[in-house]
Formats: C-alpha cells, sequence, structure tokens
C-alpha cells in the first residue's frame, strides 16, 4: 500500500526555517521531519510513498537524490583517470519514493488530485508532512477495513485547534468543519487511510481537502475516526520543533519505535 504525503505548502508559521526550504525538511534532529514520518510508515512495513511537493519542491528531489550517497560508504577513484565510484556498504531503507510537483499555489484536495495517477485505483495512506506520531498504522489500516467506508482519519484530543470532529459511538464522524477560536473536541492528526473513490469528492486545485471533501463524507456517513490516545505533535512553528528535538535528544521521542 502507498503512503501519500502533503508536503508543499509554504510553511508561514515557521518562516525562520522555510523560508529557505519546505516545512516538511526541517530538521530533528538532523533529518527532516518528513523523515521522521516515512520511518514510522516503514517501520510497519510500508515503504513506498509519494510525496505531494510543491514550494521548494526542488529540495525535496536534491534531498532524495543525494539520499544514498550521503548513507554509503563509498571510493572515488582518480588514479586511471576515471571518475570511479565504488560503493561498499549502503545503510539506506528500501524507500520507492515519488515525489510529484503538485503546484505552487494548490490547495491540499488539489494535490491529492494531482496524485490520483501515480496511486491508481488502490486504498491508500495519507498524512501531512509536518507532524509525527506513535500511532500503530496495522491497527488503524485494521479498523479501517473492518468498517468499510472511503476514509478514515486519526483523532486525538488536544487543546490546539485544528480540523474539529463530532464523533458518534459507533465511532462514525457525524460533521467536520475547519478550527474556531475556542474548541474543546477531538482534532484531526491525519494519519488516514483513504479509498480511492476519495478522488471523486475533489474538484480541482482549488479543493481544501479538509472543507468540501471531508465535509461531505462526513454527512454521507463515509468518514470514520480512529481515536489515538498517544503521542501526536505538529511541527507549526519553531517553539514546537524545539520541544520535538529536545524529546529526541532525550531519548524520549514516542513516535520513533525503529533502532538506529
Amino acid at each position: 500500500m502507498k503512503v501519500v504525503l502533503l508536503a508543499g505548502g509554504f510553511g508561514t508559521r515557521i518562516s525562520e526555517e522555510s523560508q529557505f526550504k519546505p516545512k516538511p525538511m526541517v530538521e530533528i534532529g538532523g533529518q527532516p521531519i518528513l523523515w521522521h514520518i516515512m520511518k514510522e510508515y516503514s517501520y510497519y512495513g510500508f515503504n513506498e510513498f509519494i510525496i505531494c511537493a510543491g514550494y521548494k519542491q526542488h529540495v525535496i528531489k536534491e534531498w532524495f537524490a543525494n539520499y544514498f550517497l550521503h548513507n554509503s560508504d563509498i571510493t572515488f577513484d582518480f588514479t586511471n583517470g576515471n571518475n570511479d565510484m565504488i560503493i561498499h556498504k549502503q545503510h539506506c531503507e528500501p524507500w520507492k519514493v515519488t515525489v510529484v510537483d503538485t503546484g505552487l499555489h494548490t490547495m491540499t484536495g488539489g494535490r491529492i488530485k494531482r496524485i490520483q495517477p501515480y496511486v491508481g485505483e488502490e486504498p491508500f495512506l495519507m498524512t501531512y508532512g509536518d507532524g509525527v506520531c506513535d500511532v500503530d498504522i496495522n491497527k488503524l489500516l485494521q479498523f479501517h477495513k473492518e468498517h468499510g467506508k472511503i476514509a478514515t482519519l486519526t483523532a486525538v484530543m488536544l487543546e490546539q485547534q485544528k480540523g474539529i470532529l463530532d464523533i458518534g459511538g459507533d465511532n462514525a464522524v457525524k460533521s467536520f468543519r475547519e478550527k474556531s477560536q475556542v474548541d474543546e473536541a477531538p482534532i484531526n492528526a491525519g494519519y488516514m487511510v483513504l479509498e480511492p473513490q476519495i478522488f471523486d469528492y475533489i474538484e480541482g486545485d482549488k479543493t481544501v481537502f479538509e472543507r468540501e471533501p471531508l465535509e461531505k463524507l462526513a454527512k454521507e456517513g463515509q468518514l470514520m475516526s480512529y481515536m489515538h490516545r498517544g503521542f501526536w505533535q505538529c511541527m507549526d512553528n519553531v517553539r514546537e520543533k524545539e520541544m520535538l528535538e529536545k524529546l529526541l535528544a532525550a531519548g524520549q521521542a514516542p513516535w520513533k519505535k525503529w533502532e538506529d
């Protein structure tokens, strides 16, 4: 199953970093937060990724173009007048990564719509490229398969205001709306499972995925929530970046389940 990662926004709230690179490429512990998210999925056996790039998309492409080189032991041999490169040992994950330029000003729904040819007629996983979580992906996927609806999102209880969910006793999402100033309700944490019918709910580049598509799915009873009681944290600003850095440096990062 493919994993789609939204990584095309401007990241204006962390402009100290995002003026030089896309927000998903802002580093935590020496690696982009995008890499951390990919490692989460890889831990559960999901190794094929489609990255919805946009703002400074060349940074993402160049990073992956050099990833194998930077994670290998290499001899550069110029002795015979040639530029021979001998790879002795490489330390890369078994990843297949497709980076798609989904447009500079395209909204989240439009970015998802643009990668439809790369997904095909298969269900897929999707999340945002700026938040880490310790959700069990396999249990999330099992939950999705059991209810048989078009979409499942991971919900968490936080004071922060994100997309607001009204969840019924059967875990069905009764309504979905964007954040307001004062809300104490489950929020949309990303980490979604989506059936290919989701593309029918997205009109085009100007479609905000968290509005019309998810709102319509909720009204039709086709949007379910997987309640996650563990760790989730987005990286919207420098304070949150520093918090994630401290957790990682202290060996207390809940999302880091893999071995170095």
